[in-house]
């Protein structure tokens, strides 16, 4: 097994690899002839992985053509081949974070409830703190009492500062005291966590509306990053999810959070496919750093490496 950051992602993508690589199994057995049967089984495994209709048209499409030209070079041959049909459809994407010429840098933070969204920033916060810059929060989640107290307690397991209200505070007023607080403390990174009511409440995406332009009138240009972050274990709804939020307010990145605990890994593609989101970062446990930059060919080795 591999080590370091792949070895995590592909420990991540483990239900999700096992199940495509049954299926491949099945390919190269008999005489090496591929029927519609088993095309139509491989078929059925990309869409249950939740790849995606588009997606899965594009690899069955690459395993048959792999068949009548290359099929001497087997399943090693097969499993390059699908690779780099899925490091394509990704792209070249960096998971690097927009940063501002003069700090700090904003990432407002989105996402329903139950994403993980609010773990997602804690394991964000720790990685910008290991790598030496100034963190601090924003508890904009004035709606339940509970998630400011979760962030807190992240905040303080993550080493970092954090701006709160009470709760039923106005989200707005936070942000615009957390802006104020991450000027004057001359810190590199400003967080803001945001409401994750359900994203069909049209009163959500006002309040993060709202939030928004309060942190851009302090800071021209910000906030510099808008991730959403999705729970792989949900699949096509997620797809639906990244539609809203990015109409709503224009994301510029997603991540992926509880890809350890799904068959349904596709789901990456598929929203890529559709929205051309990049995606930026991947969450492959439950422990702070538990979070992974993406990086499209590690992903497409992990999802079908034996």
């Amino acid at each position: 097994m591999g080590k370091g950051i792949f070895g995590r992602l592909r420990r991540g993508l483990k239900k999700t690899r096992e199940r495509i690589a049954s299926s491949l199994a099945r390919v190269f057995t008999g005489r090496g002839r591929i029927d519609e049967e088993m095309l139509e089984e491989l078929e059925a495994t990309f869409l249950q992985a939740d790849m995606g209709v588009k997606v899965t048209a594009r690899l069955i499409d690459c395993v048959r053509e792999f068949h009548k030209s290359e099929k001497g070079l087997g399943r090693e041959g097969l499993i390059e081949r699908l690779e780099g049909e899925v490091a394509s459809v990704l792209g070249s994407n960096s998971a690097s974070l927009n940063v501002s010429c003069s700090p700090p840098t904003v990432i407002l933070v989105v996402g329903v409830n139950g994403t993980g969204k609010t773990t997602t920033i804690a394991k964000l916060a720790k990685m910008l703190q290991d790598e030496g810059k100034k963190v601090l929060l924003a508890a904009c989640d004035t709606f339940r009492a509970a998630a400011i107290d979760q962030l807190s307690i992240l905040a303080e397991q993550a080493g970092v500062s954090i701006v709160r209200h009470k709760h039923g505070a106005d989200a707005a007023a936070v942000a615009y005291d957390a802006v104020e607080a991450a000027l004057a403390r001359g810190m590199d990174y400003l967080i803001v966590d945001t409401a994750g009511r359900l994203h069909t409440k049209v009163n959500l995406m006002e309040e993060v509306k709202k939030v928004q332009r309060v942190i851009a009138k302090k800071i021209p240009g910000a906030p510099h990053e808008v991730l959403l972050v999705l729970d792989a274990t949900t699949g096509q709804n997620a797809l639906q999810q990244a539609k809203m939020f990015h109409e709503a307010l224009g994301l510029t990145g997603i991540v992926m959070a509880k890809l350890d605990g799904t068959a349904k890994g596709g789901i990456l593609l598929a929203i890529k496919q559709e929205l051309d989101i990049p995606i930026k970062f991947v969450g492959v446990g439950e422990g702070l750093d538990d979070l992974e930059p993406f990086v499209p060919s590690d992903f497409a080795g992990a999802l079908f490496e034996s």
